[in-house]
């Protein structure tokens, strides 16, 4: 079935226009200027019309699966749905469900939740029920004395398109600051220590970190490499942070957490990711970096939602408000993450691409969406 999308204003991969979009079978078949008035064409009336978000790291689906620390929702495929919509309804059309692999102090329950995760959206896209393009992000937890048997379990996923290495042990990295962690956890897990319980939980968690860091390390990259897998860091804080990941193959710098480690990554010739949140707040919540200072000095390549779905759309307009061009900022959520993940049918409004596309307004100087369109298929 044929569609006209006219009168909108075409936010193509290097510049706007006004102009008319015809889809076609799922497909981008026609890209023209100036607005065709056919009498069965959809009038725009002059607002955007954008390729479909691209989220290659969203913790939402977990949010849904244990939607408070001690609730396990009973249905996880009711909550790969719920997590679904949501993310459909900010936009995004192409998303990878990240989950972390790594225990710790959860006794088995994390690892439950990610082999229910895995399986409930492997389950509803077979089933054809849901919305938005679903793909998974695997965040491998290195110091987990568990991770590489789980992590063999299900290394021949085909829906993995992303892995990122993370080193949580505290005292370095994003929780270089002990206080602030201990604060973090007291407040997330309820999690006490007292003094001694305290020097005992970190000489354990550094030990863990010698002891499994190195191999796991070793393990992933070449597990990667051989099912041609992008591999991100996670949290860089130093040079030397980002030099090792560059050293193994890594090409995308997850939530660097200084300047430093940003200005080293693209030295190397690494994508910058950061947390939409980030921008929309104007600065990060656990006291790193600001997304908007890498935007400021050209560091900042791909933004992705993390733990808030429709902040990609938002931070994309705050970052054109703020002087970036229009089409440079909603690359950052579509053209640049589809090219770091490898995804060469989408990202972008052009002839042949896949039609995702997202009909956005804007009321009150923030960004509505009117119309969401998934291969084609409208959804609203």
């Amino acid at each position: 079935m044929s569609q006209i999308l006219s009168n909108a204003r075409i936010v193509l991969a290097d510049r706007t226009i006004t102009g008319s979009v015809t889809v076609d079978n799922g497909m981008i078949a026609a890209v023209s200027e100036g607005a065709d008035m056919a009498s069965d064409a959809l009038d725009f009336g002059g607002d955007y019309l954008l390729p479909g978000i691209i989220d290659l790291h969203t913790d939402n689906l977990e949010h849904h699966m244990q939607p408070r620390p001690a609730v396990r929702w009973p249905s996880s495929m009711a909550a790969a749905l719920a997590h679904d919509w949501q993310v459909l309804g900010a936009g995004v059309t192409t998303v990878l469900d990240s989950l972390s692999m790594g225990d710790y102090d959860s006794k088995g329950q994390r690892t439950a939740m990610l082999e229910a995760a895995i399986a409930a959206v492997g389950q509803a896209k077979a089933a054809g029920v849901l919305k938005s393009d679903h793909y998974l992000h695997f965040r491998y937890e290195l110091s987990d004395a568990g991770l590489l048997d789980l992590a063999k379990r299900h290394v021949d996923n085909p829906a993995v398109r992303l892995v990122s290495m993370m080193d949580h042990t505290p005292g370095q990295g994003q929780w270089h600051d002990l206080t602030i962690y201990r604060a973090f956890r007291k407040k997330k897990n309820g999690q006490v220590w007292t003094e001694p319980e305290w020097d005992l939980y970190i000489a354990e968690r550094v030990a863990s970190q010698a002891e499994h860091v190195g191999p796991a390390r070793a393990w992933v990259s070449e597990a990667a490499k051989a099912h041609n897998i992008p591999m991100a860091s996670h949290d860089d804080t130093t040079v030397e942070d980002v030099d090792r990941a560059h050293g193994y193959g890594i090409g995308i710098s997850e939530f660097p957490t200084t300047m430093a480690a940003a200005k080293r990554a693209h030295e190397l010739g690494m994508q910058n990711v950061m947390g939409a949140p980030n921008v929309v707040l104007g600065g990060s919540h656990s006291g790193n970096v600001s997304a908007l200072a890498l935007a400021d000095e050209g560091l900042l390549d791909i933004l992705t939602s993390d733990y808030v779905p429709a902040s990609m759309l938002q931070a994309a307009f705050i970052l054109a408000n703020r002087g970036l061009a229009m089409h440079d900022a909603v690359a950052m959520v579509s053209a640049r993450p589809a090219a770091a993940l490898g995804f060469a049918d989408r990202g972008r409004i052009e002839t042949g691409l896949r039609a995702d596309l997202l009909r956005v307004r804007v009321v009150d100087g923030l960004p509505v969406i009117d119309g969401i369109w998934v291969a084609g298929r409208k959804f609203m």
